[in-house]
């Protein structure tokens, strides 16, 4: 027992004895960073440290040594200087550094924040941060522009809008357009200078009225606008969830027609732009129906469902549908098979 007792007391020891003192594979290892520069801790300055490390770089450049020996030992001895300074002409890096030789006990506390200082990125988290928002915002906005211009040109090419622009085109004189067939004519007004593509896009563009996510890009549908608007919405938010619960729990008011078409929007779990989409014929059933009422939405849900079930099954081909499975029951074809 008493060789046990001695053996746990010499092991304890040792790892006292290891947790004290300077590390050698912690910056300057078993140096003070500050002597190997020739610099004092309690006096010490940036000038005086870079002064003292431009003079120590070049005695001990391996440059500037002949001998082959001494080579490798100013090698060795410039790669601590560099250590060193590299160490302390950093705010941070000097403040850890200090703490680790001020307690040198704490020596997993110390290890850890060596290594974090070493692998951390250089450059500054905030930097990073707004860079790839930026990114992700310009994606955004070209991707908004070139699904807008998809659209645009699409419409270009139906026969109605492309109808309709020319004759507004022909109403502002911009295009000399035949009464009879409605084309437009190939004279020296729509030769010179007028590209007559161009005059119906615009039309199109501006009497168009896209939505969804074909809509127009705008710097308000970025990623960047709602985190700069964050703290506007939230306090819009705020406000508006105050009256809402005042107006409508507290006091029991009835429900204005905005407040309605939220109510039905929620219900449908549809966002705004996809609920702007619908027709307005949609819309105006919707309020008819009560539809705001959760109860109302409820039946008028279930009632739309079992027609839907009854038109498909009245549907001429849902039925060939029904009539080929039952004919061909167990001679489909499976993907494993």
């Amino acid at each position: 027992m008493k060789v046990i007792a001695l053996a746990v007391g010499l092991f304890a020891l040792i790892e006292a004895a290891q947790c004290v003192g300077l590390a050698r594979g912690l910056y300057c290892g078993l140096e003070i960073c500050y002597d190997v520069l020739g610099v004092d801790r309690e006096t010490f300055n940036k000038t005086g440290l870079a002064k003292a490390y431009r003079k120590l770089a070049k005695q001990f450049h391996p440059d500037r040594v002949k001998d082959e020996e001494a080579r490798v030992a100013a090698e060795e001895r410039f790669r601590l200087i560099a250590t060193a300074y590299e160490t302390l002409k950093d705010d941070e890096t000097r403040g850890f550094y200090d703490y680790y030789l001020d307690h040198p006990e704490q020596r997993y506390y110390n290890y850890y924040q060596y290594y974090r200082m070493r692998t951390a990125p250089k450059v500054d988290i905030r930097l990073v941060i707004i860079g790839v928002v930026s990114v992700i915002s310009l994606i955004q906005y070209i991707s908004a522009k070139s699904k807008y211009t998809e659209a645009i040109d699409y419409a270009v090419k139906v026969a109605k809008y492309r109808k309709a622009a020319i004759d507004i085109a022909s109403e502002r004189g911009l295009l000399d357009v035949d009464p009879k067939t409605g084309k437009v004519r190939k004279n020296r007004k729509n030769r010179d200078n007028v590209d007559v593509e161009a005059i119906i896009r615009a039309i199109v563009e501006e009497n168009m009225d896209v939505r969804g996510g074909y809509k127009k890009e705008s710097v308000y549908d970025t990623i960047a606008w709602y985190i700069i608007s964050f703290p506007v919405i939230l306090f819009r938010y705020a406000i508006w969830k105050a009256r809402w619960i005042k107006k409508y729990n507290i006091n029991g008011e009835e429900y204005e027609e905005e407040d309605k078409l939220y109510l039905i929007r929620k219900h449908f779990g549809m966002t705004e732009c996809q609920f702007i989409c619908l027709e307005p014929e949609e819309i105006d059933e919707f309020l008819e129906e009560k539809l705001w009422i959760k109860e109302n939405f409820t039946q008028w849900k279930e009632a739309k469902e079992v027609e839907e079930r009854e038109k498909m099954a009245n549907s001429g081909k849902y039925k060939r549908y029904r009539r080929y499975m039952k004919n061909n029951t167990g001679n489909t074809m499976s993907f494993v098979e």
